[in-house]
């Protein structure tokens, strides 16, 4: 494990919670002496971790902000250039280029688990925050046996996978994910440029809406403006629905038809979590397993278990 803020950290204690051998390194101080004084294998030293990692053939797994990704790529071509890789950053493409570029020997998966908090750092950690949870795994056409070690980490860390490849789940999360703390960033400061009567009468609307953008501003920061190409488009799509909003409401002094389909929306994601799923069977060593686990994943399915090469999924 590289890093060891709150996903890193998380997918250590997680790991370990499985049963697995974890060690991990990171460059601030106060995560590894916090790691270290809760019982973990952490060391300041990431050489020594992928020297270790390589000898061993660990996986490896990058939990760094995609500004750090590039200096941390160079670290694992020189100690670990084959190992198993995978990463938890938010955007898969930006990763996926800068893998092949600098270590293209890598047998590279790249991850997102979809969990998390405003908090950051060792302490804000907690092995059970993948529980349940949506973890995206990039699915490339070719052998998926890293692949399938790297789901079978997701899965031992209590995750479900959620295969697709990295342009589709760019533009999904820049929808779901970031466009959300864009716009929680404009909330709160509308907000709070309202002064302190708004700020005194702020209750579970404005709370709500402005959680996101209590995280750290470096960390949200990296996360959306490296997903600039995908982000761009969704913005676009929210700025005609608000530009629509204010017409209909200087116009006709109505917002029906905006509350409506947010209703709409909002409805669509109960109706999605609450439907009944049915049970298949993915052989991954089949020729079209990699199609089959991409379709799956478009189709909002899940990967439950894998039993050798067997992979069940709930879709």
């Amino acid at each position: 494990m590289v890093g060891l803020g709150l996903i890193g950290g998380s997918v250590l204690r997680a790991a370990a919670r499985a049963g697995r051998k974890v060690w991990g390194a990171a460059e601030a101080p106060e995560d590894v002496a916090a790691a270290t004084a809760d019982g973990f294998d952490v060391h300041t030293d990431v050489d020594a971790a992928l020297r270790r990692a390589a000898e061993r053939d660990a996986i490896v797994v990058l939990a760094v902000p995609l500004t750090a990704i590039d200096a941390v790529l160079g670290a694992v071509a020189e100690h670990a250039p084959r190992c198993v890789l995978t990463d938890v950053t938010s955007v898969k493409g930006p990763v996926a280029e800068r893998v092949s570029r600098l270590v293209p020997d890598a047998a590279f998966v790249g991850g997102h688990p979809m969990a998390g908090a405003t908090r950051s750092g060792w302490a804000a950690g907690d092995a059970a925050l993948f529980d349940g949870a949506a973890w995206v795994l990039c699915t490339a056409d070719g052998d998926l046996t890293p692949w399938a070690e790297i789901a079978r980490l997701a899965l031992d860390a209590g995750a479900h996978v959620v295969p697709t490849s990295a342009t589709e789940h760019d533009a999904a999360v820049a929808r779901i994910s970031h466009l959300p703390h864009v716009l929680s960033a404009v909330l709160a400061t509308v907000g709070a440029q309202g002064g302190p009567l708004a700020m005194a009468l702020a209750a579970g609307s404005y709370t709500d809406g402005t959680r996101v953008a209590g995280g750290r501003p470096e960390l949200t920061t990296a996360m959306t403006e490296g997903n600039r190409e995908a982000l761009l488009p969704a913005i676009d799509e929210a700025l005609g629905l608000l530009g629509a909003a204010r017409g209909a409401l200087a116009s006709t002094g109505s917002l029906r038809a905006t509350i409506m389909s947010g209703h709409q929306g909002a409805n669509e994601l109960a109706r999605n979590r609450a439907r009944e799923r049915a049970e298949i069977r993915i052989d991954l060593a089949g020729p079209e397993a990699a199609h089959a686990l991409r379709t799956l994943g478009a189709q909002g399915g899940r990967v439950t278990a894998l039993d050798g090469t067997v992979a069940t999924a709930a879709v």
